[in-house]
């Protein structure tokens, strides 16, 4: 089967659907989602959506710039960080007209909390000497990314947009640097259909699912960024992969920074404050890769607390901001401690841990959303990425809390506007291959092969692997072994077999090709971690332990070569007026 259209955009998350809000009704625009668009992964978005509206205290978005910089241990680029912070204001009001409820003042203006590394100068006159937190954080509560998921896609059922849910994407059509369009099956019926289209965006999100403890949902499986690789296009400074300090102990659903945010504190065994030995001035609101690592460090040094389960942890304790502050501010993350641990947050510590959260890597593109084919800058024509699954490099080594929200409103706006402005002469290109029949060969071979590997058996222990040799501290022992146990996943991959044998909602299916996407995403990750000798933002190299500024001010390019091997080069990192410095809080 094949289906024509203008655009076609592959996720409904935030990006996705701010996308696709921005394209006018005399196109064609076609939505294609593995699930039901609201329920997408950024509905699980908690604790808000930054932008410096000065509505409680003075701010600006030349401080918001400062701190995404510095926040990125000077890996984000510095025109893209100062294109998202000035359009921030805009992007937030915007979505107000669009009916987001924002949570209010007094005043009746929008509410805004603090959060991880966001600043102001305690001293005006001195915008380099010492910061404290401010106000920056718009938010709903801590449902920010629910509320927004709704409200977007409400506006593209009033724009006409035609949904697919349930549409598993599982390859590009890209014939020389032109992309035509997209191949996917109907999860319900497992039928096949080419989309052929003038442009091609994807907005597939992370792929957190890599890692054993994750905040990311089920679906979280890198499905854009293992297509790019697989088909020999660059994916962007892969190493960077964000572990979120405060997830459920053992299950690593978000607790989000909104807790610390509204005066939440982190205390290890001896109910110690620990976070004012590692960052003395924000303590418990340092930005997300230093928390994350003084919570590693302080179960390290036997002060963690030991669970039943023989796993370590600390406490967050939010009981001190009482009962009405915790049920009008963060209902859902403390009803998330009573439900799955048994916890009562007004009364007692919840027990946290470290969990795989955010890929600051991506496909690379520029700041229009236009896919790059190298490190030069080469276009794809007609291929657009945006949100998590691309990297325009606005969060460099570390992304600050409530950026990744305003990421996908601002740049999804952007792209959406490029992919307008390319089809006021956009043509539909010829396909001269037969792209369908490769992803009906795949599922052919998938059912009818009768290995005795099993996905779920290889799934968990690449996810077992990743999680304890390229997290959150990473040596060069460990990525080599972590290299060769890929390569043996890879050859065992080749023996999976799968007990549905049908067409119709075929889970089995559908993991088995998520994990070939895993895997592509975990050789990306991996690679490209042993490759940076340096200790940057959330790439923590215990054997090179500091920052090097002289040989490391360059983005990750890897790819596949043409003997299907990851092959390496560099970008310059774009520096603009911040020079980098030494990052302390």
């Amino acid at each position: 089967m094949i289906k024509n259209y203008d655009v076609v955009i592959i996720g409904a998350g935030g990006a996705g659907l701010r996308a696709a809000v921005e394209i006018p009704k005399e196109y064609s625009c076609a939505v294609l989602s593995k699930v039901f668009p609201p329920r997408s992964h950024t509905g699980t978005a908690q604790g808000g959506v930054c932008a410096a509206l000065a509505n409680e205290e003075e701010d600006s978005w030349e401080n918001h710039a400062f701190d995404t910089v510095k926040g990125s241990d000077y890996l984000g680029d510095q025109d893209s960080i100062e294109t998202m912070c000035k359009d921030a204001i805009r992007a937030i009001i915007e979505l107000e007209h669009m009916g987001l409820p924002f949570s209010r003042t007094p005043e009746g203006k929008i509410a805004q909390r603090k959060f991880g590394g966001h600043t102001k100068p305690a001293d005006p006159n001195d915008p380099y000497g010492k910061r404290v937190p401010v106000n920056r954080a718009c938010y709903s509560a801590d449902r920010t990314g629910h509320v927004m998921l709704q409200t977007l896609f409400e506006n593209c059922i009033k724009n006409q947009v035609d949904f697919y849910s349930e549409y598993f994407v599982t390859d590009i059509i890209l014939e020389g640097k032109v992309c035509k369009g997209v191949v996917a099956f109907n999860i319900a019926t497992g039928e096949v259909t080419m989309f052929h289209a003038k442009a091609v965006m994807f907005a597939t999100g992370g792929y957190g699912r890599v890692f054993r403890i994750t905040s990311n949902a089920h679906v979280g499986t890198g499905d854009g960024t293992g297509l790019i690789y697989k088909n020999g296009l660059p994916l962007e400074d892969m190493e960077f992969f964000q572990f979120h300090p405060t997830g459920l102990w053992k299950l690593g659903i978000l607790v989000s920074e909104a807790a610390r945010g509204e005066g939440g504190i982190l205390k290890n065994k001896d109910g110690e404050r620990f976070m004012q030995r590692y960052a003395p001035t924000v303590m418990d609101l340092a930005p997300r890769d230093m928390v994350s690592r003084a919570i590693i460090s302080e179960i390290r040094e036997g002060r963690g607390i030991l669970g039943s389960d023989g796993t370590h942890y600390v406490n967050l304790d939010v009981s001190h901001l009482g009962k009405k502050v915790i049920d009008e501010k963060l209902p859902e993350i403390t009803g998330f401690a009573r439900t799955y641990l048994g916890v009562e947050p007004t009364k007692e510590p919840i027990p946290i841990q470290p969990t795989a959260h955010y890929a600051m890597g991506g496909i690379p593109t520029d700041v229009d959303c236009r896919v790059l084919a190298d490190e030069k800058g080469t276009v794809v024509q007609g291929l657009y990425a945006a949100g998590e699954c691309a990297c325009v490099s606005v969060h460099g080594g570390n992304r600050l809390g409530t950026n990744s929200l305003l990421d996908i409103v601002v740049f999804g706006r952007r792209g959406g506007k490029a992919i307008v402005d390319f089809l006021k002469t956009a043509e539909f290109s010829e396909i001269t291959s037969s792209p369908e029949e490769k992803t009906k060969q795949k599922i052919k071979n998938v059912l009818a092969n009768t290995g005795n590997e099993k996905v779920y058996a290889l799934r968990t222990e690449l996810q077992e692997w990743m999680m304890d040799k390229c997290g959150i501290f990473r040596n060069e022992a460990d990525l080599k072994s972590m290299i060769a146990k890929l390569g043996e996943l890879k050859e065992r991959f080749k023996n999976i077999s799968v007990q549905d044998k049908g067409l119709a909602f075929n889970t089995d299916l559908m993991e088995a090709i998520e994990l070939e996407n895993l895997l592509f995403n975990a050789e990306a990750t991996v690679y490209s971690a042993l490759n940076r000798n340096e200790s940057r933002g959330a790439h923590t190299r215990e054997d090179f332990p500091a920052r090097d500024d002289v040989n490391w001010m360059n983005h990750t390019f890897i790819f596949k070569n043409d003997e299907g091997d990851p092959k390496i080069t560099k970008k310059p990192v774009v520096v603009t007026k911040y020079k980098p410095m030494e990052r302390k809080y």
